[in-house]
């Protein structure tokens, strides 16, 4: 089988072309660019990031990989979609006062999209696309669904990041390294004699200012408790999220948390640990991966970060396709702008954008 295999020159991606081709499967590599060669970014960048000037380094990691295989390797220019659709919301989102995640958008509308896409469009043929994400893709013969579990490495598990992926997308992806644990991924790389067996694993999307992506002016505002005591001054509501706890200068009797966000008079509200904690959130922007939807309560599990375990929730399905989440158990720093995602046995029901706790 022709497999189109997303190459980041990182050793994820690096193991699964390896794997497939030793499988026997006529393996292809891929790498998106996604960094725009006009952009002036002010903030100290590292190679650490997916969105980084220094993509250069893992075009030519991924291409001496890919030689070394003997397979044919291309760069598929996918910055402008990136920007519309990652980069754009990012934006939006931190103004509105949210704080949005660039991994889920770009999985959904870059990795798997636009990249296969563009291959497409520009002649490579294949039959089917793979990754090096943590989680594992398996069809319900009984549901006629295809399903996304949790990799077998709770530690590195993706699921929570690929929620959004429709049915179209995912029956045409192969992710091998779920049935896998890191370390044992390191030592694959180490026995194929891959270069990148120890190197190290992205830390975030990107790794600068986020004002250099925002292009915000400094604009001064209040720190206030949620009885409206201004407390200190900052810069700009954008520079802050719900549950951050660095960062504010502001002396009190202990350590001091952002429990809410006033875009609208650039203020943000800071309180105690506890008074970050919530019971329930509401979502909007649903998406349903191995079940259709809801009419009525569901028991089940949830996520509202992807380094978490899943907790135990009860799910309520709301007027204008939205849904309110009940946690059993209080959560802290629950950020509108951000995914809740659900599970059942380590299967990922769905998820949606978090409007609003509760």
């Amino acid at each position: 089988m022709k497999i189109l295999v997303g190459m980041s020159g990182g050793v994820d991606s690096s193991v699964t072309a390896m794997l497939l081709q030793k499988q026997g499967h006529e393996v292809i590599g891929a790498t998106m660019s996604i960094w725009d060669k006009n952009t002036n970014f002010r903030g100290d960048l590292s190679a650490d990031s997916c969105f980084s000037p220094h993509e250069e380094q893992d075009v030519a990691t991924a291409k001496e990989i890919c030689n070394k295989m003997g397979i044919p390797y291309y760069v598929l220019d996918c910055s402008a979609r990136y920007k519309q659709m990652v980069l754009d919301n990012f934006k939006s989102e931190y103004k509105a006062g949210r704080t949005p995640n660039p991994c889920v958008m770009c999985n959904s509308y870059i990795k798997f999209n636009a990249l296969p896409e563009e291959a497409a469009a520009q002649g490579i043929e294949f039959a089917k696309f793979a990754t090096g994400h943590y989680a594992q893709v398996v069809f319900n013969q009984a549901s006629q669904r295809y399903e996304i579990h949790r990799g077998v490495d709770n530690t590195k598990d993706q699921s929570y990041f690929l929620y959004r992926l429709n049915q179209e997308q995912l029956g045409r992806v192969v992710m091998p390294l779920g049935a896998y644990t890191k370390k044992q991924v390191r030592q694959m790389a180490a026995e194929f004699g891959l270069t990148v067996a120890d190197k190290p694993d992205s830390q975030d999307f990107y790794s600068g200012d986020i004002n250099d992506i925002l292009q915000n002016e400094p604009l001064t505002g209040n720190f206030v408790n949620k009885d409206g005591k201004i407390l200190g001054k900052h810069q700009g509501y954008w520079n802050y999220t719900i549950g951050q706890r660095r960062g504010m200068g502001i002396a009190a009797e202990r350590p001091l948390y952002v429990i809410g966000i006033n875009k609208d008079a650039n203020e943000v509200v800071v309180g105690f640990e506890e008074e970050c904690e919530r019971s329930g959130l509401v979502a909007a922007n649903l998406c349903w991966s191995s079940i259709s939807g809801i009419n009525e309560p569901l028991e089940c599990e949830a996520k509202i970060r992807s380094s978490q375990q899943p907790t135990a929730v009860k799910v309520i399905p709301k007027a204008n396709g939205k849904m309110e989440v009940l946690f059993y158990t209080k959560q802290k720093a629950i950020a509108p702008g951000q995914s809740v995602v659900l599970y059942r046995d380590n299967v990922v029901l769905g998820g949606g954008i978090i409007e609003q706790a509760v």
